[in-house]
Formats: C-alpha cells, structure tokens, sequence
C-alpha cells in the first residue's frame, strides 16, 4: 500500500471534528491508500461512540435520542436490606384444603412402591380457577305498621339503593383505578372476561361518583387531619380536566394524604385549605403560592437547591466565582443533612455547637458579594427564605426534603399518563375523594377494601359513616 500524502494526526483529527463533502473530495483525490485508512477511523470512531453516550458525526439525526441519562454511579452499598432491617416476605397464609399425593409404582421402572412413614408438605397458594360472581335474589316483606300506620321493609345493605352491582365490585374496581392507577377501559376489560361480571365504562364511572358522594364525610376528616398535623408536606402537578389545564395539589404526612384538583396552580388554593393558621412545621420546595402559608415555621427542601445547582453547571452560566460559591453552598447543605442523621449519637451540647458553626457559614456565604449572575439568583432566593432553610436542625421528626409529598403525588402522576385525567368537574372531585381515602387507608396500615365496604353496609343501614379508622400498629 503506498504512503498517504497527510499525516495520520491530520487525517484523524479531520475525522474527530467532522468535513464537508470538500474534505472528502480532497482525501479521495490523494488515492486509494488515504481512503482506506479513513474509513477504518470512521469505523473505529462509531465503535467507540456505540460504547459510549457520544454522538457520532455519521450517526443519522432520526436515531439521536433527544435526552441521554449520565452514566449512573457504582452502588457503594451491598445491593438488597442492610444489616438490622425487618425482613420482607409473605405471610403464611391459612390452609382450607388439603390434598394427599401418593405414588403406586416407581416412575422409573414401574415396580410396586413399599409405603413408608416418610412424607413432606408443600403450600400453594393460588386463585380458583372458576371465578364466577355470585348473583342473589333478596325477597323483601313489606308489612304494615299498625301504630305508624303505613308499610314498611328491611334495608338491604348489599348494595346502594336502586342499584344492581354490590359493594365489593364498586369498591374494588375503584381500587383498581384510584390507587392501583389501571384505566376505565382495563377494568372493564378484567371484569368482563376474568371474572364474567359484565360492565361498562359509563356505569363505572356513575358507580364511583355516588362512592365518592358517600366517603365525602372521611374526605373532610383527612383535609381536617392534616391540617392539625406537626410536619405537612406538599406539592402540586399538572392535571387535565375537560382538555383544559388543571392542577392537583397534594399535602401529606405519614399519617393522610389529601388531594385536591383545582384550576388555578396559584395561592387561593392554599388559603382555601388552610383557613386558619398552620400550627406545625410545613415542608415544600420554593414555589411562591406556599409563601401564604401562615405557620409556625416552615422548612424548604434542599435537594431542589442541590439540583437547582446542578442544572445551572450544565445549561446555565458557570463561569466566575460560581465554582466557589456552588462548592461552598453544596457542602453546606451536606453537612447540615449529615448533622441532622448524627443528633441522636452526639451529646448536645455537642450538636449545638456544631449547628451554630452550620448557621454562621450560612450567614457569611450570604453576606458576601457574588458576580456570577445564578451565584447572586440563588443567594437573593436564600435570603428571602433564610428563617426555613435549617428549621430540621432545631425541630425533631422535621426532614430536610420534600420527598414525601413527591412519593405520594407521583400515583396521580402515574395515572395522568395512563388515562389522560378527568372529562368533567365531577369526575376531577371523585378523582380527589377516592384517591384520599384509598391512600390513607393504605397509609393507616389497611391493605384490602373491606374497610370501605363495611363502611358502605353500615351507612345503608343507619345513614351514617363511621369515622376513619385509626393507623393499625402494623403500620406504625
């Protein structure tokens, strides 16, 4: 093969920093030996960019993916619980039948088995094959009363006055769709040839929002709840109502989660939920409707400063001082986090010497004067909200995130994708309603429906509901 004409630097770094259709014009014309050489680079080069998030300058536009995700960072930890957790498994469940297995001859070679003592048991737990629903005729005496003089009957309380479909199938395929997040149309679909029980979309939907008028009652228990909570948090997403832009809202603890779907993403929304003042601690990022929360003290998550600040060192202005200063702040927040995990090892006068030291570092990096233009965005924001940036240094039980609230609203988030929210205001309040109770039953330790249709059968019965049941020790 004869010598190429240009250097193999030049010719790579030609390849490395793209050419036009002249460059490579100019490399054909230097002969068969330069052509070849440049097109193993170029198949080196895509090799190594497949292996790597690169962009190659030969790859096809169509098959760029808009966003790629950084390599993700090697687990520290041993995958799986740590040393100490509580174990997670099933609980043996109850056996209510029982079948005997028993061999006449070898499988192997057909002899006659001789029978011996020795035996083993295995459990299997599994659905009945034939799950057909079960359809009652209730007959129903009127007879008259002679003292009220008129006709009276006994209440049913299978089912709601005039319906057909009993509470269990109400208050499961709500379930279904409220808090397991499975769309209308999958419910029906199950229903119909899983458990030949015929339904349709609109009866469903008709079904749940007289549910919904009915928990109305735990619903107003939950708001009232939370609102006399130590810690709330809170935090809102985008919803859709009618194809119109809704949002709904979340505040929550360990205890309730209560929803709200509103058309504004503005304060009114939290002046109507909180018409008094908060008496506790309230959690959320540094969105200004909850700057008109009046309360005790607020705390505002710094993971949203921390990525606040790692987006500004990949799409925003980085250049100047903001290096010292985003180095500064970050290792400030960690240390006050990583103060926050120690209080309960460290003796106290101790940790309060060490929150004093946190604090006057905050002041100083505060009071100094930064040029870089995100360096004095985030300093004018940390000012503004200097009182609620420590408060999980003095008020135990207060975290230092926003996590909570994120966890808890990220079913509705989950359920906008799936079925694309609400087509009335009606359906937005059965949205709210059902997705309260059934997540703070869970979070109450209550895993089934039962609660709900035992609930039903009393309020038919006496036309009243009982109060929310209380968190079980499980849960605690």
């Amino acid at each position: 093969m004869q010598a190429t004409s240009r250097s193999e630097p030049d010719i790579l770094s030609l390849l490395e920093n793209g050419f036009n259709e002249d460059t490579a014009r100019s490399l054909y014309a230097q002969g068969e030996a330069v052509v070849i050489f440049a097109l193993m680079q170029l198949a080196a080069l895509a090799l190594k960019s497949s292996n790597s998030n690169e962009i190659h300058l030969s790859t096809p536009s169509a098959t760029v993916p808009p966003y790629q995700k950084e390599p993700g960072k090697k687990r520290k930890k041993k995958s799986g619980a740590q040393p100490g957790h509580k174990g997670s498994r099933r609980a043996p469940p109850i056996i209510n039948k029982h079948v005997e297995h028993r061999l006449a001859h070898c499988p192997d070679c057909g002899t006659t088995l001789n029978k011996r003592k020795q035996k083993r048991t295995r459990v299997i737990e599994d659905i009945p094959e034939n799950i057909t629903p079960e359809v009652t005729e209730h007959t129903i005496h009127r007879d008259y009363c002679p003292k009220c003089k008129k006709i009276v009957e006994p209440v049913v309380p299978d089912a709601m006055p005039n319906a057909s479909i009993g509470h269990r199938t109400v208050v499961l395929s709500a379930f279904l769709h409220y808090f397991v997040g499975v769309t209308i149309s999958k419910i029906v679909e199950i229903f119909n040839t899983q458990f030949q029980f015929p339904l349709t979309s609109g009866g469903l939907i008709q079904l749940w929002q007289n549910l919904a008028l009915v928990l109305m009652f735990w619903y107003k228990e939950i708001a009232e709840s939370a609102k006399a909570s130590a810690v709330l948090h809170a935090d809102e997403t985008g919803w859709r109502v009618n194809g119109k832009t809704h949002w709904m809202w979340c505040f929550t603890n360990g205890d309730v989660t209560y929803y709200v779907i509103d058309r504004s993403r503005a304060s009114p929304v939290v002046k109507r939920f909180f018409k008094k003042a908060f008496k506790g601690v309230f959690v959320s990022d540094f969105y200004g409707a909850y700057n008109a929360v009046a309360c005790a003290d607020k705390q505002k998550c710094l993971p949203h400063l921390l990525r606040d600040m790692l987006n500004v060192k990949k799409r925003k202005d980085s250049n100047g001082d903001w290096k010292t200063f985003s180095k500064r702040l970050k290792r400030l927040l960690r240390d006050a986090m990583r103060l926050c995990g120690r209080r309960k090892e460290l003796a106290v006068a101790s940790y309060e010497s060490l929150r004093r030291g946190i604090e006057r570092r905050l002041t100083g990096l505060l009071k100094e004067s930064w040029e870089n233009v995100e360096a004095k965005r985030l300093v004018k924001r940390l000012r503004r909200h200097r009182q609620e940036l420590l408060v999980f240094l003095y008020r135990e039980g207060v975290p230092s995130d926003n996590n909570h609230a994120e966890r808890m609203i990220r079913n509705g988030v989950v359920m906008r994708k799936n079925s694309y929210c609400n087509r009335s205001e009606e359906g937005a309040n059965t949205q709210a309603v059902l997705m309260s109770v059934f997540r703070t039953l869970k979070q109450r330790g209550f895993q089934g429906t039962d609660i709900v249709v035992d609930a039903l059968r009393l309020y038919i019965t006496t036309k009243k509901i009982p109060r929310l049941p209380k968190k079980t020790q499980m849960a605690e």
